[in-house]
This record gives structure tokens, C-alpha cells and sequence, in this order.
């Protein structure tokens, strides 16, 4: 077959297919529209999962009559001229592909009307197929039409899924815009029924009200607000608690200057940062925002603008990692907002503690609690790696005044304001529990697993300080790699030194490996330099040694924690709370379990059914 020009309608079916997959990709296609015109109130109204209708209505500026039809050409837009413009793009459409592509593919109408023109004007397009505009009736904006979507193209339509399934897509999708966007207006109507209704959000209970709406109302309590900025960077959101974290990756949303994207880089980043403190198999939470320079970040990677590329990766990543790291490190048992960090969350409890690298509020998702910063532990700060239980009541004496120390003394009595905020211990049930007063009502601790998570702590404290050390094997190692990774390890040789790796080049796919981490002998140790070289390629740094660390000073810890069935004295039991609130990540395990639970007053009334 000869080289030749395709037809103008093959041309835009073909883009159809790359940037309409489904109805749902039309809804986020014109939607993104109305938030490039500056719309402040959107209706979305489906028939049959979209497949029979779509039509988006939004009060933005409008398209002058004079430039209705060039809408609907391929490659028409107004938000860029030139490649500047696409070095640096703001808003979000600007390919200039979508209208002409939906239109090419189903029975097409849209009206429009700035608020400069008298009237609105109307234009129709049937399979690509353009008519004249003509005058209409409308307010103020525009309103799109797309009905039977893919009627023309039945290859198309047959991969489509059933009416709910579609429907599923576009109810996520809505979901997302209303959490990008908190001040937009958002109303969803489907088969003749309001299904969604998201009121504008402009102060902060607004906006944990309106996060409660899109993602259950548990969401706001269970999390913590975050706002941190760095490197001409700024990360604001919400992250789920490690306790609450969920079976599958079904609430993860991450927004790069309000887009929402999907970025092995950003995935990498919050997976390392929950490592630590998730239990196996689980999902973190988190409606994370980023903001920054739009001449550091393309958009322009993929039709449907669901993927970005960073201009610098690695410090994109290595800033959400200890971001995220630090603001889960604050969540210590006992915080302000303290139910929130418990393994049970109250549904009434709003407003969850915050963690902020500066006083400023993000744009359009300001929470209202600023971050707090827990003194740190005495036996830290006396440089003690991992002492018993028993040994440490003489430095909570001095903390907490020294009646407490005597074994024989009561709690005491008082839970008002001056009181710890784990209180108070009042005794211990089946040798597993300690059950504490505070201001808010009772405490459970699980104390062994309250107390694994303080001696690992202590036992990571007194590891880096004393940095990782290599220790030379008696039979050097020699490893087969590609020629990319042999190369890294030679311009990266210091960075793997760094790590306890002594690993020379020996050829041009080959490496001899000399040393290894002195705390990880035994391990695979060919299996391991090679996933620290694949994670030094892909992304400039690795925490593979730290991981691997971590869970031998996690078994350690395990072992050398209070065991169940053992006899507490109260001193005892008062020290172990005390560590607790000056712990990182001592709300939950080494495993990511809960280590103490807040039954408040209120809780504790309705049990008893006191007051009615």
C-alpha cells in the first residue's frame, strides 16, 4: 500500500482512541475544560454509565461565538502558542485534541455564551460531521453534549463494560476532581437521579466535611494533615494512619499542581516512607498535593495526561520519602488529637493532629491544628540504646516527680490538664494489657507491643549513630551485571562505601564485592548489591540496606520486649507510657498493629447506657 494523507475523520478516531477509552475519559476530558475556564459550579449528568449521554454544564467564561466551530478542530486551543507555553503549562487541558475527538465519535453538541454576548450560540457535530452554529438559550458558560459515544465505531463499543461498571469509573473520577479541587461546586446527576452532591469548601471544617463526603467519614479522623515545604517544593494533604490502612490501593490520591497522576516515582516514595510502620500486605490512605514549578514537571508524556515526568526525579523523590517519613514519625501514642492515633477513632473526632514543616497552609486544603514536636525520649537523650522496663523508672522519677517512683504508691488520681496524656496506669489484665487513666477516659495498651516498638526505635538511635560499618569477606564475591550497572558501581562507589559495600569494577560486565554490611552478615549478599544498584539506576538512591537492617533490629527488639504474662509494678507500667509519648511511631508495632487503644467517657456512658 503507497504512502498517503488519512482522511480528517479517520484522523480523529484514531486520536479518539487514544484520548476517549471510555465515557469516563470524556467526563474528565470536559470537566478539566470547565476548570480551565474558570468554572465555580459544574453539573454532570449521565444516562446509562455514560454510554447514552453525557452532558457538562459549568457557569466558566464561555466561547465566543466567532470561535465555536475552530473548538471543534483538531489541535485548536487557547491555553498554548508556543513551546514555552508547553515548557510550562498551567492549565489543564491544552492539546487541544479533546472536543474534536468525542465529537468524531458520537452525536455532539455544545452551546456557549460569554458574559459579554447578548445570546449563546449553539453548534452540533454528527460522527465529525460539523454543522452550522445557530443562536440559543443559556446562561452564562457552557454546556457539552456527548450522546451515544462510540455509535459509530462498534469495535469500540463493544469493549465496553456494563452500565454500572462505567458508571463505577466515572464516580472515582468525580471523586478526584472533588478532592483536587475543594472550591468547585460539583453535582452528579444519573438516570434522572442526584447520585452526588459536593458543596464548595472554603474553610477548614469545609474541607475535612467535604474529604469525609468523598472518602467515608472515618477518613479525616484517621489521618494526619500535613503541610512541608523544601527545595522549591511543597507537599500538603492528608496520610492515612498506619493502623488504619487498608487491604487494597483503592484510596490513593496524589496531585501534581492539582492533576491528578499516577507516578512509579511518587509510589516508590510513599511505599518506602509507610515501611516501617504497615503491616504486611496493606495499603496506605492519603490525598497528597504537590506544588511545583510547572517548568520542572512535563505533562505533555501521555494523551490523557494521567502521567508526568520530574525534571529532577530523585530530589522529587528523596522530598516526599522524608516528608512523609517525618510527619509518620510524629505519630507518637498520646499526641494532640490523641484518639486519632489509637488503633480505635472515635467517628466524631474531626480534626486530626497535623504535622507541618512550616506555619503556612496549603492553598485550598489548610487544616486547623499546626503541627506539634514531642520532646525526645530521656534515655535517647542520655544516649541509652535499650533499657529494661525496670531500669527506666529512675529517669521517669525525675520527669514525673518521684512518688511515682515507689512501687507501693497508687496512681495517681489526677487526669486534668497537668496529667500525661496517656495518664496514668491503673493496673494490668491477663498479663497483656495495661490499662491507664487520662483526661479522656481509659487507655489499653498492648505492652509488648507498645514496648517492641520503643526498644527498635532505640535500637535504629544507637545505629545510626554509630553509622554502618562494612565488614571485608574472606573470599571476595564476584558478580555478573549489565554493563549499565557495573558502571554505576564504579561512578557510585562511594555512595555504595557509604553503605558498608566495598565493590571494585573487575570488568566490563563484572564486580567483585569485597565487603558487605557488618550487621547483615549472612545475608544474599549478590541478591542484595544488585537491588541496591537497580535502585541507585532508577532512582538515585536506595534504602535497601536500611530495610534489611531494620528488620533484623526488629527481631532483636521483639526479643528483647516485655513478654506477655510478665507482672508489671506500677512504676513499671507508668514508665512504659511515658516512653510511649515521647516514642516515634509508637502508635502501632514493628508489624504496623495498634499498641493502645482510647475508650472515652462517652464511649465508656453508652456502654452502661448512663444518661438515658
Amino acid at each position: 500500500m503507497p504512502i498517503q494523507t488519512l482522511p480528517d475523520t479517520l484522523i480523529d478516531q484514531i486520536a479518539a482512541g487514544e484520548v476517549v477509552e471510555r465515557p469516563a475519559s470524556a467526563v474528565k476530558e470536559l470537566i478539566e475544560n470547565a476548570l480551565d475556564a474558570g468554572a465555580t459550579r459544574i453539573d454532570v449528568e449521565l444516562e446509562e454509565g455514560g454510554m447514552r449521554l453525557i452532558r457538562i454544564r459549568d457557569d466558566g467564561s464561555g466561547i465566543p461565538a466567532d470561535e465555536l466551530a475552530l473548538a471543534l478542530s483538531r489541535h485548536a486551543t487557547s491555553k498554548i502558542a508556543s513551546l514555552d507555553d508547553l515548557e510550562q503549562v498551567t492549565t489543564m487541558g491544552f492539546r487541544g485534541e479533546a472536543l474534536p475527538s468525542m465529537a468524531s465519535v458520537s452525536h455532539f453538541a455544545i452551546v456557549s455564551r460569554p458574559a459579554s454576548q447578548a445570546h449563546a450560540m449553539r453548534i452540533e457535530s454528527d460522527g465529525g460531521k460539523l454543522q452550522a452554529a445557530q443562536p440559543a438559550q443559556h446562561p452564562p458558560g457552557t454546556t457539552i453534549e456527548v450522546r451515544d459515544l462510540f455509535y459509530n465505531v462498534p469495535a469500540r463499543r463493544r469493549f465496553l463494560k456494563a452500565e454500572r461498571t462505567e458508571f463505577g469509573h466515572i464516580e472515582e473520577l468525580l471523586r478526584a476532581f472533588a478532592l483536587a479541587r475543594m472550591d468547585i461546586e460539583l453535582r452528579v446527576t444519573h438516570n434522572g437521579k442526584q447520585v452526588r452532591s459536593y458543596r464548595a469548601s472554603g474553610s477548614d471544617d469545609e474541607r475535612l466535611r467535604r474529604l469525609g463526603e468523598a472518602l467515608g467519614a472515618d477518613f479525616p479522623a484517621q489521618s494526619l494533615a500535613l503541610a512541608h515545604d523544601g527545595a522549591g517544593l511543597r507537599l500538603s494533604g492528608w496520610v492515612g494512619l498506619p493502623t488504619t490502612a487498608r487491604s487494597q490501593a483503592d484510596q490513593q490520591y496524589f496531585f501534581v499542581n492539582r492533576r491528578l497522576v499516577r507516578d512509579r516515582v511518587v509510589t516508590h516514595a510513599v511505599r518506602q516512607a509507610y515501611a516501617d510502620v504497615l503491616y504486611h500486605g496493606r495499603h496506605p490512605a492519603y490525598v497528597l498535593f504537590l506544588d511545583i514549578d510547572p517548568v520542572r514537571v512535563d505533562v505533555n508524556v501521555h494523551p490523557a495526561k494521567t502521567e508526568v515526568r520530574f525534571r529532577d526525579s530523585r530530589l522529587v523523590h528523596d522530598f516526599l520519602f522524608r516528608s512523609l517519613h517525618q510527619a509518620l514519625a510524629g505519630a507518637r501514642a498520646g499526641a494532640a488529637g490523641g484518639e486519632a492515633l489509637g488503633g480505635v477513632v472515635p467517628a466524631a473526632a474531626a480534626n486530626a493532629p497535623a504535622f507541618e514543616g512550616t506555619q503556612r497552609s496549603p492553598a485550598g486544603i489548610a487544616h486547623p491544628l499546626a503541627g506539634m514536636v514531642a520532646p525526645q525520649p530521656y534515655a535517647m537523650r542520655q544516649g541509652s540504646m535499650s533499657l529494661p522496663v525496670r531500669e527506666q523508672i529512675g529517669a521517669y522519677a525525675a520527669l514525673y516527680g518521684a512518688a511515682r517512683n515507689d512501687a507501693t504508691a497508687p496512681a495517681p488520681a489526677d487526669t486534668g490538664d497537668g496529667a500525661p496524656p496517656l495518664g496514668y496506669a491503673l493496673a494490668q489484665l491477663h498479663g497483656i494489657f495495661v490499662l491507664a487513666e487520662n483526661a479522656a477516659g481509659l487507655v489499653l495498651v498492648d505492652m509488648h507491643a507498645a514496648h517492641e516498638r520503643i526498644s527498635y526505635e532505640r535500637l535504629k538511635t544507637a545505629q545510626d549513630g554509630e553509622g554502618i560499618r562494612a565488614q571485608p569477606l574472606l573470599v571476595p564475591l564476584t558478580l555478573a551485571v549489565s554493563e549499565r550497572e557495573a558502571q554505576c558501581a564504579e561512578e557510585r562507589r562511594e555512595a555504595l562505601a557509604a553503605l558498608g559495600f566495598e565493590i571494585d569494577r573487575s570488568g566490563p560486565q563484572s564486580l567483585t564485592i569485597r565487603g558487605i554490611p557488618a550487621l547483615l552478615d549472612g545475608v544474599d549478599a549478590r541478591r542484595l548489591a544488585l537491588d541496591v544498584l537497580s535502585d541507585l539506576i532508577e532512582h538515585g538512591s536506595t534504602r535497601r540496606i536500611e530495610e534489611q537492617r531494620n528488620a533484623l533490629l526488629s527481631t532483636m527488639a521483639c526479643h528483647a520486649s516485655v513478654r506477655a504474662n510478665r507482672r508489671l509494678t506500677l512504676p513499671e507500667m507508668n514508665a512504659l507510657l511515658r516512653d510511649m509519648e515521647t516514642t516515634e511511631r509508637s502508635g502501632q508495632c514493628n508489624h504496623g498493629r495498634p499498641t493502645w487503644v482510647q475508650l472515652s467517657r462517652q464511649e465508656l456512658d453508652r456502654l452502661f447506657l448512663r444518661g438515658r
